[in-house]
């Protein structure tokens, strides 16, 4: 399709909404048919990849405005609450945390201690995922930050390039579950999914009770599967002079590395509170963002650091909230709920579990975008639920752990996508589905033996 593909999608896209719009739905409100026309012609728009998704964003939300599906509250309410304002923080803190040399510090300290052989290498890129999952709070920069580490490691060991393309896949496939594990892991999606748990509040602690063990297990299982799956072609041994060497040139600690990690400190401190000074951590991260540009006590971040906070993902994370919260105003997921669902909900909790996890990851295959698959499935799950009256943490999470883990091809997670190719992570679609085929079918274990036992345990079912 290649070149075609955009306007066979434009095509496609514009058909369904139209198509729906002139159709009759029974029991549908004006305002929910064409919240579902806008909708549904918007993720076919983002599955085509119609235009860089920023843009069709922006359109989705116009159409939402000017025809009046719902109050500008309720199409714009991720710029009136905390949830987009951690997601512009955690990006500046990033930046600081990767400009001021103090993550590269931390994986050369890691690697020089711990790093001996291709299966230390491997578990390294998990640990070191995980340590900077408190530090840098988006998982593209770490990974990224990790991929240039682990370069040199490959260059000074003579590690082969088929040996060092399944380095570059797992560097980038760690950066999903261990991710999940703090609500700060991914400041991009996990706010959206807690914010989706409304009226519930998830806080920082309330994320990792539920979340934390599921995915430190999850991490394992995949830290595993790769082990197994792709075992290095001959042994290796990592030259440790050479890991010393670049330590040295790295000399000591600067002003702006010990004022960065003086700061990071503080917002993992106060993140991991957050239930007891009772301040959103989304005001929490962009104040620590504030004070590492102030004079001073700071001076870490620049005017210049603004670039590093993509317009584009904002818009498109305002556009895929509108699709839940304005298609509940509107009447569009109850009928959704009524009309596509069963109108029997299994009581049976894995039964339960494993038939949310079979309807998103089939829905993700097709559409692919992570957000609008979330935008679309956790509001119609929740009213499709809701007459269990289980928490509704439940079926969120259950959703956001199987569209988010899920993916076959490259486009279905951001995080392989961005990876792929040979000046990034080295690896192609081939090891994508290698690994990612048998992992599909590993998400309802995650499900029903990670997940639903452990939410069991804590009493949240």
């Amino acid at each position: 399709m290649g070149k075609k593909k955009p306007i066979i999608g434009l095509i496609v896209g514009l058909l369904i909404g139209i198509g729906l719009y002139f159709t009759s739905f029974p029991g549908l409100s004006n305002a929910g048919h064409l919240c579902l026309s806008f909708s549904l012609m918007t993720v076919a728009f983002w599955a085509f990849g119609v235009a860089q998704p920023g843009y069709i964003s922006a359109l989705y939300l116009i159409l939402l405005s000017v025809f009046k599906v719902a109050p500008g509250t309720t199409i714009f309410s991720t710029w009136t609450g905390p949830m987009m304002y951690l997601i512009i923080g955690a990006y500046l803190i990033a930046a600081a945390v990767n400009d001021s040399g103090l993550g590269e510090r931390i994986a050369y300290w890691y690697i020089d201690k711990y790093v001996t052989d291709f299966r230390s290498i491997i578990i390294s890129i998990f640990v070191l995922t995980f340590i900077l999952a408190l530090l840098i709070p988006h998982p593209w920069p770490r990974a990224f930050l990790i991929m240039s580490v682990m370069a040199v490691v490959i260059k000074s060991a003579d590690i082969p390039h088929e040996d060092a393309v399944k380095i570059g896949f797992t560097v980038f496939t760690a950066s999903i579950p261990v991710s999940m594990i703090f609500l700060t892991g991914d400041a991009s999606i996990n706010p959206l999914a807690a914010a989706s748990c409304a009226p519930i509040t998830v806080g920082w602690m309330t994320w990792l009770k539920v979340m934390g063990v599921p995915m430190i297990l999850t991490s394992i299982l995949t830290m595993v599967m790769i082990m197994f799956m792709f075992k290095p072609s001959r042994q290796v041994t990592v030259n440790k002079l050479k890991i010393a060497e670049k330590r040295k040139s790295l000399g000591a600690m600067t002003g702006i590395e010990k004022r960065t990690a003086l700061w990071v400190v503080v917002a993992i401190i106060l993140w991991m509170t957050d239930s007891i000074h009772g301040v959103n951590i989304g005001w929490v991260t962009l104040f620590i963002a504030v004070m590492m540009a102030l004079p001073g006590i700071g001076g870490v971040l620049t005017p210049k650091s603004w670039s590093s906070v993509p317009v584009q993902t904002l818009l498109f994370l305002t556009a895929a909230v509108a699709i839940g919260r304005v298609g509940g105003a509107a009447g569009m997921n109850a009928w959704i709920a009524q009309t596509v669902l069963p109108s029997t909900i299994p009581s049976n909790m894995f039964i339960l579990g494993a038939f949310i996890t079979a309807i998103a990851i089939i829905i993700h295959m097709f559409f692919g975008s992570v957000i609008a698959v979330m935008g679309i499935v956790i509001p119609a799950m929740l009213a499709f639920t809701q007459p269990l009256g289980i928490n509704p943490i439940i079926p969120v999470m259950i959703i956001f752990t199987a569209v988010n883990c899920h993916f076959v091809l490259p486009f279905h997670n951001l995080a392989i996508l961005v990876g792929m190719g040979e000046e990034n992570g080295m690896y192609t679609e081939k090891e994508t589905m290698k690994f990612g085929i048998p992992y599909t079918a590993v998400l309802f274990i995650l499900t029903c033996a990670f997940e639903l036992p452990w939410w069991k345990l804590v009493g949240l079912w």
